[in-house]
């Protein structure tokens, strides 16, 4: 097997080879190369010291931002280049780190300590592929095997459970059955890695391109209840409306698959129907509903993405798109639109038509996407023709009023708010001496 190895890459390896040292690149991008994707970086693992690797690279720019694990990172112009000596571990008392790394002559004792059979890879020119626990067959085979006894590697970091449901998500594989049974056995284990890392392996999961593939592993291997438990009260509840066939957890898998992976998007597919359980009402008729499923929806998103440490503005993104889901309809006005616009921004605003033909698409009977559809081509068309849709908008200002006698204080607000809803029926008529116009008829100076 042939592996393309960019040139700055392979003038590393040579390097070090020529130094009389033994180097490889290795894990993520053999794995990538060996099922003919293009990878995003490359790191290489070596039998030189960490010194010795700096000896080797005196004059190029580096850093060694895990110098005690044998990392040194060497810069060039088309990429960083991790570069780490083999190693082995000792045990991991905190299921995060091991207690101490000793650097070791052998390239296979450096594979035996990874996580994946898939990421026990290495390869150079001279060698060719180095593929000690045969991840190329499991590759073949579609599956995610931990190299070695499972339980001892998940156990060194329990991170890796849903790192084995990460890559079997993004990958399309399958997870094999002692490490599926080993994933069930520590899903608890959990507990002890940090929120920051759970939550960044459950990102990737949900940008991938079948997620709800991802959620349902979670679900099979009891993970759900150690990242949201929030989503198990969805899982088989019945809708008991003729406009659902398919239980909350379905629809919202459904719904999840159907958006693009842009983040806060995914998250608000996540999270748009997670209020339905505790809103559920039955009329007469035996129909169930959800009145203010929305607002309850909100209310529990905010505490699981505070809880899982998202910055500000992913919340703020996500929970708009949340609260504003059920807003639409086909008799929806411009102005309407514009005021949505305002609420919610441009770019989340074809965010949220994405979201509600997720929904619509997710529904039982027929489908009716054609008014969002419409309401995209108008919200392109006001962004397109610059329509004014909020104060900033507007062709005059609160200095502007200001200039001309108006005390600084409500009176300012009021003016420009009135003149806001003028111009979302009229956008010709956001000029300036127009506006000022209607101001001296409606709010006369003293």
């Amino acid at each position: 097997m042939y592996i393309n190895i960019p040139d700055y890459v392979e003038d590393i390896i040579d390097r070090l080879i020529d130094h009389g040292f033994e180097a490889y690149i290795v894990g993520g991008s053999v794995r990538d190369s060996v099922m003919g994707k293009i990878p995003s970086d490359y790191d290489v693992t070596t039998s030189a010291s960490p010194d010795e690797i700096e000896n080797v690279f005196e004059g190029y720019k580096t850093f060694s931002p895990g110098r005690e694990f044998g990392t040194i990172v060497v810069v060039s112009k088309e990429g960083n280049t991790e570069i780490t000596t083999y190693r082995v571990e000792g045990k991991y008392s905190d299921g995060r780190r091991p207690d101490f790394v000793e650097f070791t002559s052998s390239l296979k004792e450096d594979l035996k300590r990874r996580d994946f059979t898939i990421n026990a890879m290495a390869y150079n020119h001279k060698e060719g592929l180095i593929d000690p626990f045969d991840g190329v067959k499991d590759i073949k085979d579609g599956l995610i095997r931990c190299v070695g006894n499972p339980y001892i590697r998940l156990n060194e970091d329990y991170l890796r459970i849903l790192r084995a449901v990460r890559f079997a998500t993004q990958l399309d594989f399958l997870i094999d059955i002692e490490t599926s049974n080993a994933c069930m056995e520590l899903s608890s284990k959990l507990d002890l890695v940090s929120i920051e890392r759970i939550r960044d392996e459950f990102f990737k999961i949900i940008l991938s391109n079948k997620p709800s593939n991802g959620i349902l592993l979670m679900r099979s291997l009891g993970l759900l209840k150690e990242i949201i438990p929030e989503l198990i009260p969805a899982i088989g509840f019945d809708q008991r409306n003729p406009h659902h066939d398919r239980s909350v957890f379905q629809h919202t898998l459904l719904v999840l698959d159907n958006t693009p992976p842009v983040l806060h998007l995914r998250l608000a597919a996540l999270l748009h129907d997670i209020g339905k359980p505790y809103t559920f009402t039955i009329d007469p008729d035996g129909i169930g509903h959800f009145y203010g499923h929305d607002k309850e929806s909100v209310k529990i998103g905010k505490e699981f993405l505070i809880r899982i440490r998202c910055s500000t503005k992913l919340i703020e993104e996500t929970l708009n798109l949340v609260k504003e889901h059920m807003n639409h309809s086909p008799k929806m006005k411009t102005k309407a639109i514009k005021r949505q616009l305002q609420r919610i921004g441009e770019d989340n605003m074809r965010n949220l038509i994405s979201l509600q033909i997720a929904d619509r698409l997710s529904k039982n009977g027929r489908k009716d996407i054609e008014y969002l559809l419409e309401k995209k081509r108008q919200v392109d068309e006001i962004i397109d023709n610059n329509e004014p849709y909020k104060k900033a908008h507007l062709a005059i200002n609160g200095n502007d009023l200001k200039e001309i006698g108006y005390k600084e204080g409500k009176i300012i607000g009021k003016i420009l708010e009135y003149l806001l809803n003028y111009v979302l029926d009229n956008p010709q008529g956001n000029n300036k001496e127009e506006l000022l116009k209607i101001v001296n008829k409606l709010y006369p100076l003293e």
